[in-house]
């Protein structure tokens, strides 16, 4: 029985090759909460993004700075918070990829991924300096008769 809320918390070094480890872990816990496999795929690409932008932008490869990365672990959600101890930034001033003069431009591109594929993205400094990102992800209603992973298929093929 899984209590209300759980919590997996990970510290990684500001290497981009320490993303793998973070991915089969956001891998492990979407499984485990139930996620269907396309969810899953979209939350392990917003943390993807968030912790090489932690890396990159917020902490500058800086091997002296680390990331922390939290999941909370609900029955039907998760929230994943990363932070970076980096100089921090304000997310409104970057430009929009959107924007026909942007679309070449991949500044900003990561955060409109975390914005699209999860259902809320905050972002705030932290006290003692860098950047918290937090992202939320609610897991859909399973199907009646529907097991984690199972119908799966059956849905592709509603879609089709």
């Amino acid at each position: 029985m899984m209590l209300a809320e759980n919590v997996v918390e990970l510290t990684i070094a500001s290497q981009l090759e320490f993303i793998d480890l973070v991915t089969t872990l956001t891998d492990n816990i979407t499984h485990m909460i139930g996620f269907d496999d396309e969810s899953a795929y979209w939350v392990n690409m917003a943390v993807r993004e968030s912790v090489a932008n932690a890396v990159e932008h917020g902490n500058k490869y800086d091997p002296q700075k680390s990331v922390d990365i939290r999941f909370t672990i609900g029955v039907d959600a998760l929230r994943v918070t990363i932070r970076d101890h980096g100089e921090g930034f304000d997310p409104s001033t970057l430009p929009d990829p959107l924007d026909p003069n942007n679309l070449l431009n991949p500044a900003g591109r990561g955060i409109l991924y975390m914005r699209t594929f999860m259902d809320s993205v905050e972002y705030e400094r932290h006290p003692e300096g860098g950047m918290i990102a937090t992202m939320s992800k609610r897991r859909a209603p399973k199907l009646a008769g529907q097991e984690s992973g199972e119908g799966d298929h059956k849905l592709d093929a509603v879609r089709n």
